[in-house]
């Protein structure tokens, strides 16, 4: 099956469309369990049948038993045993109907739960491969969205809708075929509306897919909008914006309510009007049956089957009807889920990866031009080369192309024109892999994860024991205020560390480096936002998480970076000097004045 991704003109939002068909696609996630979901489909035609067998003994009970014509001698006595033996059967069919319903309940139930979690677990593994560009371009709410409201959505339908639509409609079938059965021309008179109905099932279905597309879309927008603004409260209250913020927020949840009202509206017209008809089919199912009684040409017994059966029979429209709003509900949903899906990374492994035996860290950039969007130009024909263990430091104006040279290094990104070369083999020949657990990377704003410290510094990695983690915490000064915690390396972290001051993030990122123990360390801007004291804890760590590696450093504060073995001054996205600190200032070039203006 072929799909494909289109961009859409909307006022709602610029939604990537799915084309294909989704409910073929969510079928392909219960292959694994075809043998449970076919014995379920078996378990339904089981209580299909013992449904519509109820009235038939019932029915079969008023005529033979109630009011049916006896011989003289036949006692009162035995009828009533008639009757209880009938009414012992019906007991009968409710139990095995109670049996077959709990048996089916609890098997779709657990395949629709393994079902999802599945799927969140292939929503977020797929959300690890995508490269960065993806993550520029989209908002973190609306990945939010996908991964718990829309893959909630399918949940239903995987353990209740797809059962009950197969229910209904061989409940629907089973009724006609003994309706038919049992009198041709009673069934025709039952049958007289059901044109009308599945008219009125057409229209909904072309109206409603649409209406649940649009609240999907909605319920994107305001999550999107939540998981930007609580992230930003604090911009938001330190320039008193909490009233215009909440007014935009207003809009947004006015939207979703015209959404969902729309969406009630609809199935409000739909629901009643099925009521309507089957009200309508059992005065004429009762006017002409009476006929037929008054006549002699039809028993009471039978009368009151066809009386149940038109009853049962627009009861699984009606539930069709109920279930027609969780299935577009879910259809919807699976399109933007599916959709996320069919991204592709921009960044990919090669087919046949070359592995390094190991990581020495010579970094060599040949004739780089890198644009973010393919067209702008961020760097501009860049070349240079790092030693291994050579320590090398950025400067230039913001935008010149110092982090994007970072970025790079690492492969997040794919250059246009040139070669990144590590340790003689182009980066884009090895597996990101190998790659990035060769680079250790300091961050200027660092990211802490809910939990404790020493899963902070760990990250799961269980290769990393509590022994390594306390030396690397010691190696950087760490522990200085680790040790001092009431839970030590077991205090809790709230989410990104705000309960830690700048420096102290800082420092677990650095213990974090260490336990990894990189071939490459990379520092952009490693200590812009720490205070003096810390500094020079920081500062000492970072001398000795730089010794025996090739370190590539990004500083606006040039003091911090006076020490390097080479300094790269960058402008406008191309190389403009090069050289040590006292080489550049001689130079009387750019690096000059940036020391002097730093200087003043």
């Amino acid at each position: 099956m072929k799909r494909r991704l289109f961009q859409t003109k909307s006022d709602d939002s610029d939604e990537l469309q799915y084309e294909g068909n989704a409910v073929i696609r969510m079928m392909s996630y219960m292959k694994p369990y075809w043998k449970t979901v076919a014995f379920c489909f078996f378990l339904v035609l089981i209580i299909t049948a013992l449904e519509l067998y109820r009235p038939i003994l019932i029915g079969d009970a008023i005529d033979n038993f109630i009011t049916g014509d006896y011989e003289a001698g036949e006692m009162v006595q035995e009828r009533f045993r008639g009757v209880l033996w009938a009414a012992a059967q019906y007991v009968g069919v409710l139990l095995l109907l109670f049996v077959c319903n709990r048996i089916q309940y609890v098997l779709l139930q657990s395949t629709g739960q393994k079902i999802i979690y599945e799927i969140r677990n292939e929503l977020f593994a797929h959300m690890e491969s995508l490269s960065m560009r993806f993550f520029d371009l989209t908002p973190v709410g609306k990945i939010v969205t996908r991964i718990t409201n829309d893959v909630e959505a399918l949940n239903d339908m995987y353990s209740n809708i797809l059962i009950r639509l197969f229910k209904n409609l061989m409940k629907i079938l089973g009724l006609a075929v003994v309706m038919l059965y049992l009198n041709v021309q009673m069934a025709l008179l039952s049958f007289v509306l059901v044109p009308v109905v599945i008219l009125l099932t057409v229209v909904f279905k072309r109206i409603s897919r649409r209406t649940y597309q649009i609240t999907r879309t909605k319920i994107t927008a305001l999550n999107t909008f939540l998981s930007e603004n609580i992230s930003g409260m604090k911009v938001i209250q330190i320039f008193n914006r909490e009233k215009e913020k909440n007014a935009e927020f207003a809009g947004k949840s006015e939207e979703l309510y015209r959404a969902n009202y729309r969406e009630m509206m609809v199935f409000a017209i739909f629901r009643p009007s099925i009521y309507m008809l089957s009200v309508l089919a059992l005065a004429i199912v009762l006017l002409g049956g009476g006929d037929g009684v008054l006549s002699g040409a039809l028993s009471i017994g039978t009368l009151y089957i066809f009386l149940q059966y038109i009853n049962t029979f627009f009861e699984p429209i009606q539930e069709l009807a109920e279930q027609f709003s969780t299935l577009q509900s879910a259809v919807a949903s699976a399109e933007k889920i599916f959709t996320l899906l069919d991204v592709k990374p921009v960044v990919n492994d090669p087919e046949e990866p070359v592995e390094l035996a190991e990581v020495k860290g010579r970094i060599e950039f040949k004739h780089v031009w890198f644009a973010y969007d393919g067209e702008d130009y961020i760097l501009k024909d860049v070349s240079f080369t790092i030693e291994p263990g050579q320590k090398v430091a950025f400067v230039g104006a913001t935008g010149a192309g110092k982090s994007s040279i970072l970025n790079l290094i690492g492969r997040y990104y794919d250059i246009q024109k040139g070669e990144i070369l590590l340790d003689g083999v182009d980066i884009r020949r090895l597996k990101k892999e190998q790659l990035r657990s060769a680079i250790g990377q300091v961050q200027q704003d660092v990211f802490l994860f809910t939990g404790d410290i020493s899963s902070n510094i760990r990250l799961r990695n269980e290769d990393i024991s509590d022994e390594a983690i306390k030396q690397a915490a010691h190696e950087v000064n760490a522990d200085r205020f680790i040790d001092k915690l009431p839970g030590g390396y077991h205090e809790r972290v709230s989410e990104r560390g705000a309960t830690f001051s700048a420096g102290q993030r800082q420092l677990l990122s650095f213990a974090r480096t260490l336990a990894f123990d990189p071939a490459i360390l990379i520092l952009d801007e490693a200590t812009a936002n720490i205070d003096t004291e810390t500094e020079q804890w920081i500062q000492d760590a970072m001398g000795k998480l730089m010794t025996g590696r090739t370190t590539i450093m990004v500083a606006h504060r040039l003091s911090t970076i006076q020490h390097a073995d080479k300094i790269i001054v960058m402008h406008k996205g191309r190389i403009r000097e090069s050289g040590t600190h006292q080489e550049l200032l001689e130079q009387d070039g750019i690096y000059k004045k940036l020391y002097k203006l730093q200087l003043a």
